[in-house]
Protein backbone atom coordinates (compact mmCIF):
# COMPACT_ATOMS: atom_id res chain seq x y z
CA UNK A 1 0.00 0.00 0.00
CA UNK A 2 1.48 3.37 -1.01
CA UNK A 3 1.44 6.65 0.89
CA UNK A 4 -1.70 7.97 -0.77
CA UNK A 5 -3.72 4.80 -0.29
CA UNK A 6 -2.73 4.78 3.39
CA UNK A 7 -3.93 8.38 3.66
CA UNK A 8 -7.24 7.36 2.07
CA UNK A 9 -7.89 4.26 4.17
CA UNK A 10 -11.11 5.89 5.45
CA UNK A 11 -12.78 5.58 2.04
CA UNK A 12 -15.50 2.99 1.41
CA UNK A 13 -13.82 2.33 -1.95
CA UNK A 14 -12.63 -1.27 -2.08
CA UNK A 15 -14.61 -2.26 1.01
CA UNK A 16 -17.82 -4.25 1.36
CA UNK A 17 -20.68 -1.78 1.33
CA UNK A 18 -24.24 -1.66 2.59
CA UNK A 19 -26.54 0.16 0.17
CA UNK A 20 -29.21 2.54 1.40
CA UNK A 21 -32.20 3.74 -0.60
CA UNK A 22 -33.01 6.77 1.52
CA UNK A 23 -31.33 10.13 1.07
CA UNK A 24 -28.07 10.45 2.99
CA UNK A 25 -25.63 13.26 2.21
CA UNK A 26 -23.06 11.82 4.61
CA UNK A 27 -22.30 9.06 2.10
CA UNK A 28 -20.23 11.50 0.01
CA UNK A 29 -16.50 11.23 0.65
CA UNK A 30 -13.80 13.75 -0.21
CA UNK A 31 -10.24 13.21 -1.41
CA UNK A 32 -7.95 16.21 -0.77
CA UNK A 33 -6.46 17.47 -4.02
CA UNK A 34 -3.36 18.44 -2.04
CA UNK A 35 -2.37 14.76 -1.72
CA UNK A 36 -1.36 14.55 -5.36
CA UNK A 37 -0.55 18.21 -5.91
CA UNK A 38 2.06 18.08 -3.15
CA UNK A 39 3.88 15.39 -5.10
CA UNK A 40 3.63 17.52 -8.27
CA UNK A 41 4.75 20.63 -6.32
CA UNK A 42 1.69 22.62 -7.38
CA UNK A 43 -0.16 23.11 -4.10
CA UNK A 44 0.22 26.88 -4.00
CA UNK A 45 0.18 27.68 -7.73
CA UNK A 46 -1.19 25.39 -10.41
CA UNK A 47 0.03 25.65 -14.03
CA UNK A 48 -3.59 25.36 -15.20
CA UNK A 49 -5.89 28.31 -14.54
CA UNK A 50 -9.08 26.83 -15.97
CA UNK A 51 -10.53 23.44 -15.22
CA UNK A 52 -13.21 21.19 -13.85
CA UNK A 53 -13.96 17.57 -13.17
CA UNK A 54 -16.85 16.98 -15.57
CA UNK A 55 -19.09 14.10 -14.54
CA UNK A 56 -22.06 12.46 -16.24
CA UNK A 57 -24.37 10.64 -13.83
CA UNK A 58 -26.64 8.20 -15.63
CA UNK A 59 -28.32 6.49 -12.67
CA UNK A 60 -30.42 9.06 -10.83
CA UNK A 61 -33.88 8.20 -9.56
CA UNK A 62 -36.23 9.46 -6.84
CA UNK A 63 -39.94 9.44 -6.00
CA UNK A 64 -42.35 12.24 -6.80
CA UNK A 65 -44.83 13.35 -4.07
CA UNK A 66 -47.24 10.61 -5.19
CA UNK A 67 -44.58 7.91 -4.94
CA UNK A 68 -44.02 7.48 -8.69
CA UNK A 69 -40.33 6.89 -9.54
CA UNK A 70 -38.61 9.58 -11.62
CA UNK A 71 -35.34 9.31 -13.57
CA UNK A 72 -32.82 11.79 -14.93
CA UNK A 73 -29.25 12.17 -16.18
CA UNK A 74 -26.99 14.81 -14.68
CA UNK A 75 -24.12 16.98 -15.91
CA UNK A 76 -21.85 17.88 -13.00
CA UNK A 77 -18.87 20.25 -12.94
CA UNK A 78 -16.63 20.38 -9.88
CA UNK A 79 -14.21 23.30 -10.04
CA UNK A 80 -10.53 22.37 -10.14
CA UNK A 81 -9.84 24.90 -7.39
CA UNK A 82 -12.12 23.10 -4.93
CA UNK A 83 -10.29 21.76 -1.91
CA UNK A 84 -11.38 18.18 -2.59
CA UNK A 85 -12.31 15.90 -5.43
CA UNK A 86 -15.28 13.57 -4.96
CA UNK A 87 -14.55 9.87 -4.59
CA UNK A 88 -16.59 8.10 -7.24
CA UNK A 89 -17.92 5.10 -5.29
CA UNK A 90 -19.18 7.41 -2.57
CA UNK A 91 -20.89 9.51 -5.26
CA UNK A 92 -22.63 6.38 -6.58
CA UNK A 93 -23.77 5.36 -3.08
CA UNK A 94 -24.99 8.91 -2.45
CA UNK A 95 -27.04 8.97 -5.66
CA UNK A 96 -28.50 5.55 -4.85
CA UNK A 97 -29.76 6.98 -1.56
CA UNK A 98 -32.28 9.06 -3.53
CA UNK A 99 -34.04 5.96 -4.88
CA UNK A 100 -36.84 5.65 -2.32
CA UNK A 101 -36.90 9.29 -1.20
CA UNK A 102 -39.75 11.64 -2.22
CA UNK A 103 -38.82 15.06 -3.64
CA UNK A 104 -41.14 17.85 -4.76
CA UNK A 105 -39.69 18.08 -8.27
CA UNK A 106 -36.54 17.73 -10.40
CA UNK A 107 -35.36 21.23 -9.49
CA UNK A 108 -35.31 20.28 -5.81
CA UNK A 109 -33.21 17.20 -6.54
CA UNK A 110 -30.83 19.31 -8.64
CA UNK A 111 -30.38 21.89 -5.86
CA UNK A 112 -29.87 19.18 -3.26
CA UNK A 113 -27.13 17.44 -5.24
CA UNK A 114 -25.39 20.74 -5.99
CA UNK A 115 -25.42 21.82 -2.34
CA UNK A 116 -24.17 18.47 -1.06
CA UNK A 117 -21.37 18.21 -3.62
CA UNK A 118 -20.25 21.78 -2.95
CA UNK A 119 -20.08 21.09 0.77
CA UNK A 120 -18.06 17.91 0.25
CA UNK A 121 -15.73 19.39 -2.39
CA UNK A 122 -15.44 22.71 -0.57
CA UNK A 123 -15.63 24.63 -3.82
CA UNK A 124 -17.82 25.65 -6.72
CA UNK A 125 -20.10 23.02 -8.25
CA UNK A 126 -22.59 23.12 -11.13
CA UNK A 127 -25.31 20.50 -11.51
CA UNK A 128 -27.83 20.24 -14.35
CA UNK A 129 -30.43 17.47 -14.39
CA UNK A 130 -31.86 16.49 -17.76
CA UNK A 131 -34.72 14.32 -18.92
CA UNK A 132 -33.91 11.30 -21.06
CA UNK A 133 -35.51 13.09 -24.03
CA UNK A 134 -32.83 15.77 -23.75
CA UNK A 135 -30.05 13.19 -24.12
CA UNK A 136 -31.81 11.47 -27.03
CA UNK A 137 -31.12 14.60 -29.07
CA UNK A 138 -27.34 14.38 -28.61
CA UNK A 139 -25.30 12.18 -30.97
CA UNK A 140 -22.08 10.33 -30.19
CA UNK A 141 -19.16 12.77 -30.59
CA UNK A 142 -15.48 12.49 -31.45
CA UNK A 143 -12.72 14.44 -29.80
CA UNK A 144 -11.27 17.07 -32.11
CA UNK A 145 -7.77 16.29 -33.29
CA UNK A 146 -5.53 13.81 -35.05
CA UNK A 147 -5.30 10.36 -33.49
CA UNK A 148 -1.70 9.31 -32.77
CA UNK A 149 -2.43 5.66 -31.90
CA UNK A 150 -1.58 3.93 -35.20
CA UNK A 151 2.19 4.41 -35.01
CA UNK A 152 4.37 1.40 -35.85
CA UNK A 153 6.35 1.27 -32.62
CA UNK A 154 7.42 -1.49 -30.25
CA UNK A 155 6.78 -1.17 -26.52
CA UNK A 156 8.08 -3.61 -23.91
CA UNK A 157 8.19 -1.53 -20.73
CA UNK A 158 4.90 -0.38 -19.20
CA UNK A 159 6.27 1.26 -16.04
CA UNK A 160 5.26 4.88 -15.76
CA UNK A 161 8.19 7.15 -16.57
CA UNK A 162 7.81 10.90 -17.26
CA UNK A 163 11.36 10.92 -18.64
CA UNK A 164 9.90 9.38 -21.80
CA UNK A 165 9.10 12.99 -22.70
CA UNK A 166 12.76 14.08 -22.57
CA UNK A 167 13.72 16.05 -25.71
CA UNK A 168 10.17 15.62 -27.01
CA UNK A 169 9.94 18.77 -29.14
CA UNK A 170 11.16 19.91 -32.55
CA UNK A 171 12.29 23.43 -33.49
CA UNK A 172 9.23 24.36 -35.56
CA UNK A 173 6.21 25.86 -33.81
CA UNK A 174 2.61 24.82 -34.29
CA UNK A 175 -0.87 24.64 -32.86
CA UNK A 176 -2.50 21.24 -32.94
CA UNK A 177 -5.00 18.91 -31.33
CA UNK A 178 -3.74 15.39 -30.66
CA UNK A 179 -5.94 12.49 -29.54
CA UNK A 180 -5.22 9.06 -28.09
CA UNK A 181 -7.67 6.36 -27.08
CA UNK A 182 -4.93 4.29 -25.43
CA UNK A 183 -4.99 5.97 -22.04
CA UNK A 184 -5.43 3.37 -19.32
CA UNK A 185 -4.69 3.88 -15.67
CA UNK A 186 -5.76 2.02 -12.54
CA UNK A 187 -7.76 3.03 -9.50
CA UNK A 188 -5.48 4.19 -6.71
CA UNK A 189 -7.23 2.02 -4.12
CA UNK A 190 -8.63 -1.03 -5.91
CA UNK A 191 -6.33 -1.20 -8.97
CA UNK A 192 -9.39 -1.67 -11.20
CA UNK A 193 -8.66 -0.49 -14.76
CA UNK A 194 -9.82 2.95 -15.89
CA UNK A 195 -10.12 3.39 -19.65
CA UNK A 196 -10.04 6.80 -21.30
CA UNK A 197 -9.58 8.93 -24.38
CA UNK A 198 -7.14 11.83 -24.17
CA UNK A 199 -7.11 15.13 -26.05
CA UNK A 200 -4.13 17.49 -25.97
CA UNK A 201 -4.42 20.96 -27.50
CA UNK A 202 -1.27 23.05 -27.43
CA UNK A 203 0.52 26.01 -28.98
CA UNK A 204 4.31 25.84 -29.02
CA UNK A 205 7.17 23.76 -30.32
CA UNK A 206 5.91 20.69 -32.17
CA UNK A 207 5.70 17.62 -29.93
CA UNK A 208 7.23 14.31 -30.99
CA UNK A 209 4.21 12.03 -31.41
CA UNK A 210 6.11 8.80 -30.82
CA UNK A 211 7.44 10.00 -27.48
CA UNK A 212 4.03 11.33 -26.53
CA UNK A 213 2.37 7.99 -27.31
CA UNK A 214 4.98 6.05 -25.35
CA UNK A 215 4.36 8.37 -22.40
CA UNK A 216 0.59 7.88 -22.59
CA UNK A 217 0.92 4.09 -22.78
CA UNK A 218 3.20 4.22 -19.72
CA UNK A 219 0.12 4.99 -17.60
CA UNK A 220 -1.11 1.47 -18.32
CA UNK A 221 -0.05 0.10 -14.92
CA UNK A 222 -0.06 3.42 -13.07
CA UNK A 223 -2.35 3.80 -10.05
CA UNK A 224 -4.00 7.20 -9.64
CA UNK A 225 -7.45 8.72 -9.74
CA UNK A 226 -8.65 10.17 -13.06
CA UNK A 227 -8.25 13.76 -11.94
CA UNK A 228 -4.74 13.13 -10.68
CA UNK A 229 -3.64 11.52 -13.95
CA UNK A 230 -4.76 14.51 -16.00
CA UNK A 231 -2.99 16.96 -13.72
CA UNK A 232 0.16 14.84 -13.92
CA UNK A 233 0.00 14.80 -17.73
CA UNK A 234 -0.45 18.57 -17.77
CA UNK A 235 2.52 19.14 -15.46
CA UNK A 236 4.78 16.72 -17.36
CA UNK A 237 3.99 18.35 -20.70
CA UNK A 238 4.65 21.80 -19.27
CA UNK A 239 7.96 20.55 -17.87
CA UNK A 240 9.27 18.77 -20.95
CA UNK A 241 7.49 20.38 -23.94
CA UNK A 242 7.09 23.87 -22.43
CA UNK A 243 4.15 24.92 -24.66
CA UNK A 244 2.91 28.50 -24.57
CA UNK A 245 -0.66 27.24 -24.27
CA UNK A 246 -1.92 23.86 -23.16
CA UNK A 247 -5.15 21.98 -22.59
CA UNK A 248 -5.36 18.38 -21.37
CA UNK A 249 -8.78 16.72 -21.45
CA UNK A 250 -9.57 13.07 -20.67
CA UNK A 251 -12.89 11.34 -21.04
CA UNK A 252 -13.06 8.06 -19.15
CA UNK A 253 -15.54 5.24 -19.66
CA UNK A 254 -18.27 5.04 -17.07
CA UNK A 255 -18.26 2.83 -13.99
CA UNK A 256 -21.22 2.46 -11.66
CA UNK A 257 -23.32 4.78 -13.80
CA UNK A 258 -20.73 7.59 -13.65
CA UNK A 259 -18.10 8.85 -16.04
CA UNK A 260 -15.40 11.29 -14.94
CA UNK A 261 -13.85 13.67 -17.47
CA UNK A 262 -11.14 15.96 -16.03
CA UNK A 263 -10.32 19.11 -17.98
CA UNK A 264 -7.33 21.37 -17.31
CA UNK A 265 -6.20 24.36 -19.40
CA UNK A 266 -4.26 27.59 -19.18
CA UNK A 267 -6.05 29.37 -22.00
CA UNK A 268 -9.47 28.09 -23.10
CA UNK A 269 -12.86 27.64 -21.42
CA UNK A 270 -14.43 24.44 -20.15
CA UNK A 271 -16.26 22.67 -23.01
CA UNK A 272 -19.85 21.56 -23.13
CA UNK A 273 -20.23 18.01 -21.83
CA UNK A 274 -20.45 15.42 -24.61
CA UNK A 275 -20.40 11.66 -25.03
CA UNK A 276 -17.89 9.50 -26.87
CA UNK A 277 -18.43 6.05 -28.39
CA UNK A 278 -17.11 4.25 -25.30
CA UNK A 279 -19.28 6.30 -22.96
Amino acid sequence: MNYHSQSLSYLTLGQQTTYTEFYDATLLQAVPRALNREQLDIIQIQPFTIGADIWTAYEISWLNPKGLPQVAIADVEIDHQSENLIESKSFKLYLNSFNQTPFADMATVERTIAQDLAQCAKGKVKVRLHSLDFFDQHPIHRLQGECIDQQDIQIQDYNFNPELLTNCTFDDRTEEWLVSHLLKSNCLITSQPDWGSLQIHYVGQRIDREKLLRYIVAFRQHNEFHEQCVERIFCDLMRFAKPDKLTVYARYTRRGGLDINPYRSNFEPIPVNLRLARQ
